[in-house]
């Protein structure tokens, strides 16, 4: 099938500055290498964080200044933790008070009383909660909101998440009292549904595509970068910590990402940026590779995605260097989650 992107770029009068948050899940060398970082590298990060002078701030205070529309300092940065893994405790928590840095850390209480060690159980989360960390949460039981099984309706399932949901964030303000309504989406996956009913109830909500957060993001699809094997390497983590917001029409980052093969991919973006030269952007497609984007007068371009999606998990990473800030690039991530033709998901 062959999809377009179309995109509409609207000049605006100054550049962005952005926050970096960070999501990491174990600190361990014998966990799974695809959720976890050595303890050794995880040090690393933070010393190059101190030694490259930027702050690590609260998510709360992030939060705030979203949702009050306070200008974000630049190179400050948000450090996550999804899952609430006792070796969080163990070998991050230590570390983190060394450098006196605040986390979060996004749990489902439904998990903390099973596997006894290897989630962190009440009495380690309130020591935790007690020495400053910040306590959300990521579901009742790590189940995707957009994930139905045969024969459930999605509406029907996305209720009961969220019912779910709700019960999470009282069991947590029970044991805790902790009640930021922060949700941090298990294996990043929503839809525009979702988007919508967690803005009427409240949330806050956090996803796994990459980018740094702007003003203009919206407060149900907070981007994240993960920090974790394979992307725990310094190197490329140096572009991530300093890459830039786009400012991103709100239409853009609503916009549908459940698709099917009956359905076209709902893919039109809207930015509104200055700083950079329209014919340095480029956009990246899993499975498609680099896409070749076609300008027009109007300065709006489109993106020419000749091919199909495979089931699973697609993103499209889009990224433009800086004039005023050479060196430094905006960057924003589409996500797209892709069933079966049967309607049936991808495994994780």
């Amino acid at each position: 099938m062959k999809h377009t992107l179309t995109v509409l770029l609207l000049l605006f009068s100054a550049f962005s500055q952005a926050t970096v948050v960070l999501v990491y899940h174990h600190v361990s060398d014998k966990t799974p290498k695809s959720t976890s970082i050595s303890p050794n590298q995880f040090k690393l990060h933070l010393q190059y964080f101190k030694d490259q002078d930027f702050k690590v701030i609260p998510l709360n205070e992030l939060v705030s200044n979203l949702k009050t529309k306070q200008p974000l300092a630049d190179k400050t940065l948000v450090i996550t933790f999804d899952d609430g893994y006792s070796d969080i405790l163990a070998n991050a928590h230590p570390l983190l008070q060394d450098f006196n840095y605040p986390y979060t850390v996004f749990i489902n209480p439904s998990m903390v009383p099973k596997k006894a060690g290897y989630f962190l159980d009440w009495q380690q989360l309130k020591q935790m909660s007690a020495d400053g960390v910040l306590i959300a949460n990521h579901g009742l039981m790590h189940d995707s909101l957009i994930k139905n099984p045969l024969g459930v309706k999605p509406q029907q399932w996305l209720n009961e998440k969220l019912e779910q949901l709700q019960q999470a964030e009282q069991i947590i303000k029970q044991q805790l009292g902790q009640n930021w309504q922060y949700f941090a989406l298990p294996y990043g996956e929503y839809s525009r549904p979702a988007q919508f009913k967690l803005q009427q109830m409240g949330y806050t909500v956090f996803t796994q595509q990459s980018g740094p957060v702007g003003l203009s993001t919206e407060l149900t699809a907070i981007p994240r970068f993960p920090a974790s094997m394979p992307y725990d390497k310094l190197t490329p983590l140096k572009d991530k910590l300093n890459s830039l917001a786009f400012t991103i029409a709100p239409e853009t980052q609503h916009s549908a990402t459940v698709v099917n093969g009956q359905l076209p991919v709902d893919s039109q973006i809207k930015l509104e940026v200055k700083d950079f030269y329209p014919g340095m952007l480029s956009c990246y497609v899993e499975g498609l590779g680099s896409v070749k984007l076609d300008w027009q007068k109007d300065q709006s371009f489109r993106m020419n995605l000749d091919g199909e999606f495979k089931p699973g998990r697609v993103r499209a990473n889009c990224t433009a260097p800086s004039i005023a800030k050479p060196g430094r690039y905006y960057w924003y991530s589409k996500a797209w989650f892709v069933p079966y033709q049967d309607g049936s998901w991808y495994k994780y």
